[in-house]
């Protein structure tokens, strides 16, 4: 089973899960708005694509967090304190593919490559 993690309303989640759905497969979504950040699966995601892949640098939310906040951002330790305050600032969709691989972001060759 593939699990999208993300926020519905999110164009690129939106995205995702349209390709995935249109392609015949089979997600649970699990949105951070409503259910939080799973923090065992945090964990996994940061070991898998490290804490700079994993955070949106360059996203709106980032940009509204103050400037020692930012600043303290430093590695997945920090990386995942924040995270799990402002789970807006991790880039969407996350994705655990059947596999247990993990991939952030949506490119529909990617997806196709990863599902065959």
């Amino acid at each position: 089973m593939i699990t999208l993690y993300g926020i519905p309303n999110c164009d690129t989640v939106k995205k995702a899960r349209t390709w995935l759905s249109d392609h015949g497969h089979d997600t649970i979504f699990h949105d951070f708005k409503k259910q939080g950040v799973p923090q065992p699966q945090i964990d996994h995601w940061l070991q898998a694509v490290g804490w700079e892949t994993l955070i949106n640098r360059k996203g709106t939310a980032w940009r509204l967090l103050d400037e020692a906040t930012k600043a303290g951002v430093v590695d997945a330790t920090t990386a995942k304190a924040v995270a799990l305050l402002q789970p807006s600032v991790i880039k969407r969709p996350v994705v655990e593919w059947a596999d247990g691989k993990v991939t952030v972001g949506f490119k529909p060759e990617a997806f196709a490559g990863r599902v065959g």
